[in-house]
């Protein structure tokens, strides 16, 4: 089931763009809303074990629609592949753990003297929905 966007209104919005609400569309909204934080590759993956014959161009493709349509966003976390969640939540900064891969959230707020300092001194604004900070996680410092 969706979060924060109805299948008819899914259909809508693909519809003013002259495109159809097709099974595989929903199906990888239905993945990305699921897994959180995952790559296409995941995302493939979890479409496949419902849907055996998406291929991961129609997911490529797919996501890169539904970040048209603002349905989904994209960070990078890795050097490999990028990293897709449901847009609409609040802007966040994620937490990698290098470690154990977790993705933690916090609010952006606690950029905000990183941020105010650059504008002020560089006219700088940060997307700060694209900031990862990399460390490691309590629990793999802990082990």
């Amino acid at each position: 089931m969706l979060v924060g966007v109805s299948a008819t209104s899914l259909a809508e919005m693909l519809r003013e763009r002259g495109l159809r609400l097709t099974p595989q569309r929903q199906l990888i909204l239905e993945a990305v809303h699921d897994l959180g934080h995952a790559t296409p590759e995941q995302i493939h993956q979890s479409v496949r074990e419902r849907a055996a014959g998406v291929n991961i161009t129609t997911v490529y493709r797919t996501l890169e629609l539904l970040e048209e349509l603002g349905l989904v966003s994209h960070t990078h976390l890795s050097h490999g592949s990028p990293t897709y969640h449901a847009a609409g939540h609040d802007q966040h900064v994620h937490l990698v753990c290098r470690e154990c891969g977790a993705i933690d959230e916090v609010d952006p707020a606690i950029m905000l003297p990183v941020t105010e300092k650059l504008r002020a001194e560089r006219d700088f604004r940060v997307d700060v929905g694209h900031v990862s900070l990399f460390g490691i996680c309590g629990d793999c410092k802990e082990s």
